[in-house]
């Protein structure tokens, strides 16, 4: 190996340097976030590379930010991150239960087994466990009318609450109304963008609520605040006098001949905004600089200015109100106006916002305006509508259910240790070892809820045993209870896709038994220089 590579290089090879050292990877990065798990799940405080500061129990988030370097781990990153975007919800799950996998898998190998062996028995596991699955989805759940509020309520409770535990009866409500808003008439098109959150600080949860259109977070140009049955003529490159495209000079010689340049000037801007009015429009968009004199004209006519800088946001906003945006100030065809029921600025919590409202059917758009006390805490309010939105977008594909509350895991723990008396070779140790890995999930929210985890976990079983599938785990009272009883369900497509990968990635990491890194890229290092200074001043 040291011929053959360049000088500078690594190799790790054998079961002790590979294997053993990319599972504990793994492991610690398990550990980071299964305390994160479930609805008492602790938050993590992590400072990115730009000095930006997360509070947050959501894995998505804590893997993103945390920029992983070991290769192994970030086999398991990968799968979270497949993971949220494939369902938006159970990233958490997926690298708990993959980092539970290798860490048992150590100890097989431990015992004499090798890595072949043990994924042999895993890909087994997770054909039966799969098939387990199909068996718990509770009947009649794969009818549902996704415009059924307290169904998808139902669905979403404990998505939310695994993110803002105690706010779901809140939260719930206000996510549903704004998903079924936008449905539409064929769901599975159902688009996660066209759900938007406007976060103001100050107020409570309480005083969240939903706008059927869009909310936008700064204050309208000039005097006119309020605009009923608004017809509206977008331009994306602002209202202000164009400028030619060629540079030219005139000579003016006396001060009438520039008294008349001026008037010609603002006799040009008054003719544009004219019309714009004449047209019947009577709100201007601007995608760009709103000029004095221009605006001072929009005044005169009695149009509202509204600047909406952001490109995207301007989409959203055509999409919103079925405008055709003009690339400049010029006079729009009728068909091209977009129509809003009302725009009006009002101050929330000592912010300005422009309510854009469209009461009618048909909505593109819809905004959930949450309030809370902290940056930190509304960030974390959004994370929790995010996941809302994404169930919600999942239900539209599959609406199957299965038992929350851990009651799912143990059934599958369960059912697998059966599987694996069965089978013969030593392919049974890999499954029991698979089967034992659920119980992560019931001991972790047991742990996190500050429960004796060993007595959850034998009484779960005996309910199990004795043929009740939907027994849970109750967090707040610390007993075990059919989740019938307190309606806590998990969408089957969430734990499909979370096991899938997570077992995916698990075998991914035992299957390597080398690892080489070539010598890192050489160059000039970058020259450290005091901050703020620029390159050219040095």
């Amino acid at each position: 190996m040291q011929s053959m590579l360049k000088e500078g290089h690594k190799h790790f090879s054998g079961l002790d340097e590979a294997v053993m050292k990319n599972i504990d990877a793994c492991k610690q990065l398990s550990v980071i976030t299964h305390t994160s798990l479930g609805p008492n799940g602790m938050n993590k405080m992590v400072i990115n590379h730009l000095d930006r500061l997360f509070i947050t129990n959501d894995a998505a988030t804590i893997i993103n930010e945390l920029e992983v370097q070991h290769p192994a781990a970030k086999i398991l990153v990968l799968a979270g991150k497949a993971q949220q975007e494939e369902i938006g919800d159970g990233a958490n799950l997926t690298v708990s239960f993959s980092g539970e996998l290798l860490s048992n898998a150590e100890e097989l190998i431990r015992m004499g087994l090798h890595p072949s062996e043990i994924i042999s028995g895993y890909l087994k596991a997770t054909t039966e466990t799969l098939r387990i699955l199909e068996d718990l989805v509770v009947e009649g759940s794969e009818t549902m009318d996704l415009r059924n509020k307290d169904e998808v309520v139902r669905r979403m409770k404990s998505a939310v609450a695994s993110k803002q535990f105690g706010q779901e009866d809140v939260l719930c409500p206000l996510i549903a109304d704004a998903c079924i808003q936008v449905c539409p008439k064929n769901p599975i098109n159902f688009n996660v963008d066209n759900v938007r959150v406007v976060k103001l600080v100050g107020g409570g949860l309480h005083n969240s609520c939903i706008v059927r259109g869009m909310a936008l977070k700064h204050d309208a140009v000039g005097t006119i605040k309020r605009v009923e049955n608004a017809k509206i003529a977008v331009f994306v490159n602002g209202v202000d006098t164009s400028a030619t495209e060629t540079k030219g000079t005139v000579l003016i010689q006396s001060a009438e001949q520039l008294e008349n340049y001026a008037k010609t000037e603002e006799a040009k801007v008054e003719e544009l905004i004219k019309s714009v009015a004449d047209t019947g429009a009577n709100v201007i968009v601007s995608g760009a600089a709103v000029g004095e004199m221009a605006l001072h004209f929009c005044e005169r006519y009695k149009l509202m200015v509204i600047k909406i800088a952001s490109k995207f946001e301007l989409r959203r906003f055509c999409r919103t109100t079925g405008s055709i945006a003009y690339l400049k100030l010029s006079q729009p065809q009728i068909e091209d106006l977009g129509h809003a029921d009302s725009i009006e600025v009002e101050e929330i919590g000592g912010a300005r916002v422009t309510v854009v409202k469209n009461e009618g059917g048909g909505n593109s758009v819809s905004t959930v305006l949450l309030r809370g006390s902290t940056e930190s805490i509304l960030d974390d309010l959004e994370r929790a509508v995010d996941d809302g939105v994404n169930t919600y977008k999942a239900m539209c594909k599959d609406s199957r259910i299965i038992p929350g509350a851990a009651a799912t895991e143990i059934e599958l723990a369960r059912r697998l240790k059966e599987f694996s008396l069965k089978e013969i070779g030593l392919d049974q140790y890999a499954i029991g070892k698979f089967a034992e890995s659920f119980e992560m999930v019931p001991k972790t929210l047991a742990e996190n809820a500050g429960l004796n985890s060993m007595e959850i976990i034998s009484s779960l079983y005996a309910e199990h045993a004795a043929g009740n599938p939907r027994v849970g785990i109750d967090l707040n009272a610390g007993v075990c209870k059919d989740i019938s009883a307190f309606d806590i369900w998990d969408l089957y497509l969430t734990k499909f896709f979370a096991l899938k990968y997570a077992a995916d990635a698990a075998c991914t990491v035992l299957r390597v038994d080398q690892i080489i890194m070539a010598k890192q890229a050489g160059g000039p290092r970058p020259q450290t220089r005091p901050g703020g200074m620029d390159p050219d001043d040095e």
